[in-house]
């Protein structure tokens, strides 16, 4: 019966899933990319080996990342009739340890209290420290702790370990490790632990008390680790301990979705588990069952140009879905009419069909929202924001007004309206020079930058002073017009939405996938982020891109604009995205109808007609497919094209390629075009070609022979 029921759990499996889930004891490695069912061939392993007697469920432990995703498995297990198997994220499984044993460690107290933030402690050590930190300050501070106890370095080794790993620390490094080692002995005397410290209580529990670690150890004997490119040394050295030793453990994860390194996170691990345990066995999941073909192509692209050590293990993936649209990709003057256009297209596919909740806005940083929130709210789309709060609800922003609205009064009258922003922001503590170090804070300043850029924008738009007698005056915007502005713009997003399109970061996208998604904000500067200097922190945002366009299941549009708001500085694409134009001119307006036609040929994203893959080079273009791609050539069809291109270049004194170039012919031979349209489809041939050679080339596809078509009478000048 068992056998039967495990037997079952195979059923519907592709060959590779089937390898995961039937792999023997031991460990197994499994480098799952995006949309490969990694959590159905990880379930179905430990279904199959409980169903069939191999395992006991109650001797499992699967470890995730978030309640979430641990939720998800433990349904899946019971919906696949197993019961039992305990799957919590790393600190959760800590604390339910910890808790237990805490009157055997502890001699019979209880677990000490758990911090739920380390702000407020931080704050004090900070202020014993000599520094005045405000929120956003602090929470740097404490950011820099937690990457610092992740990563098993001690406050009096914090120095060397910053330097070693190029932190960008928000303080001088010697001043955030005195901040920690206060935060320390705070911590201590109010009796107190963080989570940091509940994992290490787990680990020393488990080391340094035999008959705990026995105990454990008898509990979990098979471990399951998702997400394995994400997990930091701390978490690792858990892990360990619960091991003690043995092997039966299965890990899973994509390095090339290792994006949280700043956090203490490594894709080292998973790079070095083949070497670190030689008996491993690696199974590689390449066939992703969410997005088109066409969208698969362009995650190929984006991370086949990778470097670095993740790049060692980056997956080629190949699309299982139907062929879809082509990614959509638009170039707009300004990020403001950037904005409008996804507002405009979002409201069509909610009127074609797709549940608003089905649609995604992904961008770089969360101060980007503001411009979709104001956007998606004029168009009358609903929306909701994923991971950060609304623009207009954070406590930086709702300070920042209040000042705004406290400077109107002092102001002096005919100050221009971006001066008295930037004098008014002062008050909070904002200047208009580079962000400063640390993540809390620079968002704080970037979020304050993008006030000042709406004070620019609303600049440049005179109120309109009627005179009587239909007469009708212009004076400049005052402090006072735009703070009504922000109230206006504040209470039209403040309107309560069940249901909406999400406005998420690329990082808090991470796990989650829409049928349509719109990746925003592709410029350099933003991603890459300029905070991004070393090589391997590019690489990590090329990780990041790859990410975001991996969450679309069947339809992506790619953006960026030219410059930040009407009139700016010109800015360049993001260096990831290879379809885009080098150059980075403006391409989005203006220019004649031939050159906008141009235009959009030479930004559309073109894939393999046979694997799917988007296609680079100008003569794959041409082809419409991969060169290693089987062909579907037509030779007596290229034979008579060729013929016919000979005879014709004579005729006109021309070179053979001027007429077409041999990919050309390749391609005419091998797609066998009926109509003009499908002539045109083909790279290298547009409106003047069409218009000389098209009715010949249609003959021709269409089976006459060379000597049966009129003699062309083109001139070579012409051609």
């Amino acid at each position: 019966m068992a056998d039967s029921s495990a037997d079952q759990v195979l059923a519907g499996l592709d060959p590779e899933q089937r390898a995961a889930v039937t792999a023997p004891a031991g460990p197994v490695c499994i480098l799952a990319g995006a949309g490969t069912g990694k959590t159905r061939a990880i379930t179905h392993r430990i279904a199959y080996r409980a169903l069939s007697g191999e395992i006991a469920a109650r001797h499992v432990l699967a470890v995730t990342f978030t309640a979430r995703a641990a939720a998800e498995m433990r349904a899946r297990l019971t919906a696949l009739g197993v019961g039992g198997v305990q799957a919590r994220t790393f600190h959760a499984a800590a604390l339910r340890q910890v808790r237990y044993f805490a009157p055997r460690l502890l001699d019979g107290r209880a677990m000490p209290e758990l911090l739920d933030s380390k702000v407020r402690l931080v704050t004090l050590a900070a202020a014993r420290a000599g520094l005045r930190t405000d929120r956003a300050a602090a929470r740097d501070l404490a950011s820099e702790i937690e990457w610092a106890k992740s990563s098993l370095v001690e406050p009096d080794e914090y120095v060397v370990a910053a330097a070693k790993a190029l932190r960008e620390t928000p303080h001088e490094p010697a001043k955030v490790a005195e901040v920690f080692a206060a935060y320390e002995r705070i911590k201590r005397n109010n009796g107190v632990i963080d989570f940091e410290d509940m994992l290490r209580a787990a680990v020393w529990g488990i080391e340094e008390h035999p008959d705990v670690g026995q105990q454990v150890r008898a509990q979990y004997r098979h471990f399951v680790v998702d997400e394995y490119q994400d997990v930091n040394p701390l978490q690792q050295r858990l892990l360990d301990a619960w091991l003690g030793g043995r092997d039966d453990l299965t890990v899973v994860g994509d390095a090339s979705q290792t994006i949280y390194s700043f956090t203490g996170a490594t894709s080292g691990y998973l790079i070095d588990f083949p070497r670190q345990r030689r008996d491993a066995l690696v199974v590689r999941l390449v066939r992703d069952y969410r997005s088109t073909p066409q969208i698969v192509g362009l995650a190929n692209a984006v991370i086949k140009q990778a470097r670095g050590a993740e790049a060692r293990l980056r997956l080629e993936l190949v699309g299982q879905r139907p062929p879809g649209a082509e990614p959509d990709v638009r170039i707009f003057t300004d990020e403001p009419a950037e904005a409008a256009a996804v507002a405009v297209r979002c409201r069509q596919l909610i009127s074609g069909g797709t549940p608003a909740r089905e649609i995604a806005v992904l961008f770089r940083t969360n101060a980007q929202s503001e411009a979709y929130e104001k956007a998606l709210t004029e168009a009358e789309v609903p929306y909701v924001v994923q991971g950060a709060e609304r623009f207009f609800e954070r406590t930086e922003v709702r300070q920042a007004v209040v000042a705004l609205r406290a400077a109107v009064r002092s102001t002096p009258g005919g100050t221009p309206l971006v001066q008295a922003v930037v004098d008014a922001l002062a008050a909070v503590g904002w200047a208009p020079d580079q962000p400063p170090p640390g993540g809390a804070a620079r968002e704080r300043w970037e979020a304050l930058a993008a006030l000042v850029q709406l004070a620019e924008e609303y600049a440049s738009t005179p109120v309109l002073v009627p005179l009587g007698e239909a007469a009708i005056s212009e004076r400049p915007v005052s402090l006072a017009d735009f703070c009504e502005e922000l109230q206006r713009r504040a209470a039209q997003q403040h309107a309560p939405t069940v249901e909406g399109v999400t406005l998420a970061s690329l990082h808090s996208a991470k796990g989650l996938e829409w049928d349509a998604v719109f990746l925003v904000g592709l410029a350099d500067g933003t991603l890459p982020t300029t905070y991004a200097r070393t090589a391997e922190q590019i690489e990590e945002e090329r990780r990041l891109l790859y990410v975001g366009v991996t969450r679309a299941r069947e339809w992506l549009w790619l953006s960026y604009a030219s410059a930040r708001s009407p009139g700016g500085r010109t800015r360049r694409p993001c260096r990831f995205l290879p379809q885009f134009d080098r150059s980075g001119g403006q391409r989005a307006a203006g220019g004649t109808e031939n050159s906008r036609k141009s235009d959009r040929r030479r930004n559309q994203v073109i894939s393999c007609r046979v694997c799917g893959a988007t296609l680079l080079a100008g003569a794959d273009r041409k082809l419409g497919r991969c060169p290693t791609c089987p062909s579907d050539l037509d030779e007596e069809l290229f034979e008579r094209l060729r013929e016919w291109r000979i005879r014709v270049a004579g005729e006109q004194k021309v070179p053979a390629y001027v007429v077409f170039t041999d990919a050309t012919l390749t391609a005419l031979a091998e797609r066998r075009p009926s109509r003009d349209e499908e002539l045109l489809a083909i790279a290298g041939i547009g409106p003047r070609k069409l218009g000389l050679y098209g009715a010949a080339v249609l003959a021709l596809v269409g089976g006459a022979t060379v000597d049966e078509l009129a003699p062309e009478k083109t001139s070579a000048t012409e051609a």
